[in-house]
């Protein structure tokens, strides 16, 4: 898209820069690295990414299944174009089982009580994932009874129990603490129940790159496709977050910047102001925090408001110049930390008041502004 597309689809220059050749590495370096089927998650709207752009880069690095939360998130790939198989890793009603059947879209099984309740429909065809509570106490079966009771009538009632998995609860931390109490529970499910499966998976982003198991054929990785783990590897990093100066000025020392009069500058200071608040996603919480404009780092001063936040300079610099929020030189790591949250929360807050800037073949391929275009 030339520069002029781009302004007139970007019409507040604040975005989300998406790398899809990194998204893609990573996708390939993962599938050789477990040598396992990848099951790519992209809720959420592919982590704030865009789900569809996500999902056709994920499949052509060689992808066989996309997992979703729900069935709105589903149905909004099928309304995509998206004709892979795609897994609802969340609760779906037992009433929905023909929209399921009819847009080939697999489900988790949540309990033996939940499947009492699917066969009172017609679910012949429709494809399920025997989900199995080992200590995340979330969804699926605990009790391997009941897990058998479960497969039997779904067998009967003619659906096609393509997969069985489970989910970690500490992957990110000492596999000891938790993931092989987890893994073994998994394991004794698994064999009770003396059945093939086409997709057997257990491990996430963390799990894949570190936990070594002997049973399952495939491997989920959501927030790892974005270069993100607790765990070196080398995974590349996905997202960046940019916006613009939209204006400079002296302000006197003893004067206060924005609301609530929460700072005020020891000497007189040049201020700029960018256009970017919470109501982006960039919450409040950042305010004294860092961002990076033309080599040098300047700090975000008083409180980020709902649409707009300011910050100190060293020096005047012209209206549109770039400042980079997350990127190379301001780690969204560094970010969670200082925010006392996680990198999933960061990412999912970015909306789609954001313009999503898409780099592949190392340029400018898509820029998508939803409100506009």
């Amino acid at each position: 898209m030339s520069m002029l597309g781009w302004c007139k689809i970007m019409l507040r220059k604040t975005w989300l820069e998406i790398n899809l050749d990194n998204l893609y590495d990573n996708c390939c370096f993962m599938i050789k690295h477990t040598n396992k089927k990848l099951i790519a998650v992209i809720k959420a709207n592919g982590y704030g990414c865009g789900d569809v752009e996500i999902a056709k880069v994920v499949l052509d690095a060689g992808a066989s299944m996309l997992a979703v939360s729900s069935l709105d998130e589903a149905m909004a790939l099928r309304n995509g174009g998206i004709e892979a198989p795609i897994l609802i890793l969340g609760y779906v009603e037992p009433s929905d089982a023909l929209l399921l059947i009819e847009n080939n879209i697999s489900t988790s099984v949540v309990s033996l009580d939940w499947v009492k309740e699917l066969v009172k429909e017609n679910i012949n065809g429709l494809k399920v994932h025997l989900k199995v509570d080992t200590g995340m106490n979330r969804i699926g079966i605990k009790d391997i009874d009941e897990l058998k009771e479960a497969y039997e009538i779904l067998k009967n009632a003619k659906a096609d129990v393509e997969g069985i998995f489970t989910h970690y609860a500490c992957s990110d931390v000492d596999p000891s603490f938790k993931t092989d109490e987890q893994f073994s529970k998994f394991k004794r499910a698994y064999k009770a129940l003396n059945a093939k499966f086409k997709y057997v998976h257990c491990d996430n982003s963390d799990a894949s790159l570190t936990y070594q198991e002997d049973i399952t054929n495939s491997f989920r990785l959501g927030i790892g496709m974005y270069g993100y783990c607790s765990y070196k590897s080398e995974l590349k990093k996905v997202i960046s977050l940019y916006t613009t100066i939209i204006n400079v000025k002296t302000v006197n020392k003893g004067e206060t910047i924005g609301y609530g009069a929460t700072y005020t500058c020891e000497e007189d200071e040049i201020i700029a102001t960018l256009p970017i608040g919470y109501a982006d996603g960039f919450i409040r919480k950042n305010s004294g925090r860092n961002v990076y404009v033309n080599g040098e780092y300047a700090t975000i001063v008083g409180r980020v408001c709902m649409d707009q936040c300011m910050i100190k300079l060293s020096k005047k610099y012209p209206i549109g110049t770039i400042v980079e929020l997350v990127g190379d030189h301001i780690s969204i790591e560094d970010m969670a930390k200082d925010l006392d949250t996680i990198v999933y929360e960061i990412i999912t807050n970015f909306n789609e008041r954001l313009t999503r800037k898409y780099i592949k073949n190392n340029k400018e391929y898509l820029i998508v502004n939803k409100r506009v275009s």
